[in-house]
Formats: structure tokens, C-alpha cells, sequence
């Protein structure tokens, strides 16, 4: 058996709003909208990882969400641009990353980075 896929699903009554979070913000695209159930993402291949931990790193809360970018300070710009607050960072981390943390208009903890080289 071979995992093919793995999907975030958030609740939420304003599917609309995601579309200026993770549509605008994050330039994901919309992959499917049932109506009930919208769905943003990339055609680009991602791998398959599903994290378990007890805190999210240099004492922080774990997030929801982590989504790694190509360019974390253009992402930065473009969430403070659209109103989200950052919650904690940008800053680099002792474990080869680089993030800042947001929450989505659902209220989720996203964490945004990217690896430094």
C-alpha cells in the first residue's frame, strides 16, 4: 500500500474566505468547489508528511498547518499586505528553517517557511 495523497480539511461556514488566505495570499489554486467543500492547492508535486508533536518548536504552540514556500519574505509581504498578523517570528531556527506563524480567517495556526541553504 502507497499513500497518494494527504488532505487538511478545515471547518468553516465562510468557504469564500479562504479563497483570500490561501487563493490570494498563498497563490494557491482553487482545485475544486463543490459548493460545500472548496479545495486550494498545486499541480506541482509535494511530498506526504503528517507531523505529531508535543509543541511547535523554540516553545511555541504547535500549528495546524505548516506550508513551505520558495520565498518566505515575498510570502511575509504579501500576508501583512492582505491584514493577517503574524504571530511569531520571521526568524531562523536552530534546525535549518526559516518561519513566521499566522492564522487563517478560520483562526487555524499556519506555519509559514522555507529551509535555509
Amino acid at each position: 500500500m502507497t499513500v497518494k495523497r494527504i488532505v487538511a480539511n478545515i471547518a468553516a461556514e465562510d468557504l469564500s474566505a479562504a479563497k483570500r488566505f490561501y487563493g490570494d495570499v498563498l497563490g494557491l489554486d482553487q482545485l475544486m468547489d463543490l459548493g460545500w467543500i472548496v479545495t486550494y492547492g498545486s499541480s506541482a508535486q509535494m511530498s506526504v508528511q503528517v507531523s505529531v508533536a508535543r509543541e511547535g518548536g523554540s516553545g511555541t504552540p504547535v500549528p495546524d498547518l505548516s506550508i513551505e514556500v520558495d520565498d518566505l519574505d515575498a510570502t511575509l509581504a504579501r500576508v501583512r499586505t492582505a491584514g493577517f498578523a503574524v504571530e511569531y517570528g520571521p526568524v531562523d531556527e536552530a534546525w535549518g528553517v526559516r518561519r513566521f506563524y499566522v492564522r487563517d480567517p478560520f483562526g487555524r495556526l499556519v506555519n509559514i517557511l522555507t529551509h535555509l541553504d
